[in-house]
């Protein structure tokens, strides 16, 4: 198993690419080792000392490191872990667990333009950070302001704000003039 390594724009993140599926739709994340318990794969991956973050896409393994920690003596250990896991036939998620990637329901007056936010974000924005190892998902939509909480990569990382503000905000306004900002949330 050949497992590739790419940089993320957060210095603290790197996105590992084990050449297979790691989910088959949506997104997961655990920005914690607490919430880890649902996947056998982030339980193994905060085991290595130093790893205090996992996400997983459809085809990418992102981790996020301690400040302090450096990526020359936790790398071997977390691709030594992505490997041992894939080789050991146990599932990524554990039955009956959830992936993330969804969007929470909204209806009323302002149906029409969730609908319109959420397909934009869907097709132009999710796999742009995808490809950074991160992924953005929708909150709420009131009175003009957008609500979007930043995951993987993306989360804490330097260039967020102004992915938000100077990206996403603008592409947003471009498309529909009812929305005004865009701020991110923390779930």
């Amino acid at each position: 198993m050949f497992i590739q390594t790419e940089s993320t724009p957060n210095p603290a993140t790197l996105k590992f690419l084990p050449g297979q599926t790691v989910l088959e739709m949506g997104t997961a994340d655990f920005p914690a080792p607490e919430a880890a318990e649902a996947s056998p794969l982030a339980q193994r991956l905060f085991g290595v000392e130093g790893v205090t973050g996992v996400f997983f896409g459809t085809d990418f393994v992102t981790v996020t490191k301690a400040d302090g920690t450096d990526w020359d003596h936790v790398k071997p250990a977390i691709l030594g872990a992505i490997m041992e896991h894939f080789q050991s036939g146990q599932p990524v998620m554990s039955d009956g667990a959830t992936q993330g990637g969804g969007h929470a329901e909204h209806t009323g007056e302002d149906g029409e333009i969730v609908g319109q936010i959420k397909e934009l974000l869907d097709s132009r924005v999710r796999p742009a950070v995808a490809q950074d190892g991160g992924d953005i998902t929708f909150h709420g939509f009131d009175r003009g302001v957008v609500y979007l909480h930043m995951q993987g990569a993306c989360a804490g990382c330097p260039s967020s704000t102004l992915t938000l503000k100077m990206g996403i905000e603008n592409l947003l306004r471009h498309y529909i003039p009812e929305v005004t900002e865009v701020r991110p949330v923390a779930v």
